[in-house]
């Protein structure tokens, strides 16, 4: 009696095994928008490509700070060399002063391209905090997803373990055939170093989310576990609008076009003649006795190089033009990319919906009468091992699928510049009329 008790035991023990571990990852940390809020400002202040774009935006606006509207005066000082008398009448030490004047608004118009580059570089700084943000979101989707595959792994060993105690003693009885003890040795040794791989690469994908964030690569995390299928994310018009108006990358080109406008205009300011304004005085310097003084008036003539400003002009519309057909380029492919992304995620959320509700049940209700036909010497081997098979697909492919919504609504969020994944799920519950809240 003690081996079959001792079988009966196991026997419930790695028939529950599975179902526990479907529902397992209830401990440890789940991810939240909050969650991932919080590690994304702790990149905002430690990411060195992040402090490079901030100091880029210092930059520009102290390049904004440093344009003049005089111009520095031009002092100028000389001496007359001919005979005595000569310089006893005009004077034969010359002095004065000239100042550029800032006329036809080219200071104006030099401001304004300096303002543009401020407004470039915050809008390229916000965007790669954006794709930071972006980045950090997926990889801690991936570490979690890698954290479940790691625990499946280690369930699965453990039911190999009481599987491969059972058909041992079955066998040492004559009640199992010696091919399933090796089928379930040679299992088990592959499940073992498969577990060595995902514990590996668990590993990594927590190396990498310690250098998005500039930590120590060693630094240690807790177990991650993914939330619950997020709600449908269905493609309109609303998600459309929100993408051609808060969209990082393209608020980035409209600034960029609105840059090539900008120095478009302080080109064609420049065919305008410069004007200076100076004074002039002469003294002898045998006495010191001032002699006379004059005012001047200088200007360029610009119209000899006419056809070259012309070309100037002609160069940074085409730049601007340029710039125009991107952000246009740049707006078709947003609509289509928030169009394939809203179909992978469906996909996905259905998926993992399928493999929850459907062929996760159904596999572990193969799983355990395969089983207990085994116990009976009714049923085949190779069934409660097609039964393991099927229970570890259906859990692998129902984490990956959950996995697979967050990592592409992480890629909506930024398309449709939203603050976060709980700003996207309330676009779904909010009325046409309603405004949506983006990232600050």
């Amino acid at each position: 009696m003690k081996f079959y008790d001792r079988l009966i035991f196991c026997s419930v023990a790695f028939g529950t095994l599975f179902v526990r571990s479907a529902f397992a990852g209830t401990n440890g940390l789940e991810i939240t928008p909050a969650f991932i809020n919080e590690l994304a400002n702790e990149a905002r202040t430690n990411h060195p490509a992040l402090k490079s774009a901030e100091a880029r935006v210092a930059a520009a606006r102290a390049n904004q700070e440093s344009i003049r509207t005089w111009e520095d005066p031009m002092v100028r000082l000389g001496g007359m060399g001919a005979d005595r008398g000569k310089r006893y009448d005009d004077g034969d030490f010359l002095y004065g002063v000239e100042q550029p004047l800032p006329l036809f608004g080219k200071p104006k118009a030099a401001r304004r391209v300096a303002e543009s580059e401020v407004k470039v570089e915050d809008a390229n700084a916000e965007y790669q905090f954006q794709l930071l943000r972006k980045e950090i979101a997926q990889n801690v989707f991936k570490t979690a997803l890698a954290n479940r595959t790691a625990e499946i792994g280690r369930e699965d060993l453990a039911w190999l373990d009481l599987m491969l105690a059972v058909a041992e003693q079955r066998y040492a009885l004559g009640q199992a055939m010696q091919i399933d003890v090796l089928r379930l040795q040679n299992e088990r040794s592959k499940r073992a170093e498969q577990l060595k791989t995902d514990w590996q690469m668990l590993e990594h994908e927590r190396v990498n989310l310690n250098r998005l964030l500039n930590r120590d690569l060693k630094s240690a995390w807790p177990d991650l576990r993914l939330p619950h299928v997020a709600q449908p994310i269905v493609f309109n018009e609303r998600l459309v609008t929100l993408a051609l108006k808060f969209e990082p990358k393209l608020k980035m080109m409209q600034h960029q076009i609105e840059q090539a406008a900008a120095t478009t205009e302080k080109t064609r300011r420049e065919r305008y003649p410069n004007f200076n304004v100076g004074a002039e005085a002469r003294n002898y310097t045998g006495n010191g006795d001032y002699r006379q003084g004059m005012v001047t008036l200088s200007f360029s003539l610009p119209w000899g190089n006419h056809n070259k400003y012309d070309a100037a002009i002609r160069r940074d519309e085409a730049r601007k033009y340029a710039a125009e057909l991107d952000a246009a380029d740049y707006e078709l492919a947003i609509r289509n990319e928030i169009h394939s992304l809203t179909v992978k995620i469906d996909t996905a959320r259905r998926e993992a919906t399928l493999y929850r509700d459907e062929i996760l049940p159904r596999s572990q209700t193969a799983l355990e009468s395969a089983r207990a036909g085994w116990e009976s010497n009714v049923g085949m081997f190779r069934d409660v091992m097609e039964g393991r098979r099927m229970v570890i697909d259906a859990q692998l492919m129902s984490v990956r699928a959950i996995s697979e919504q967050y990592q592409m609504l992480s890629e909506l969020v930024l398309c449709c510049g939203l603050g976060d994944l709980e700003a996207l799920q309330m676009i779904g519950a909010q009325s046409g009329d309603e405004t949506p809240r983006t990232k600050p």
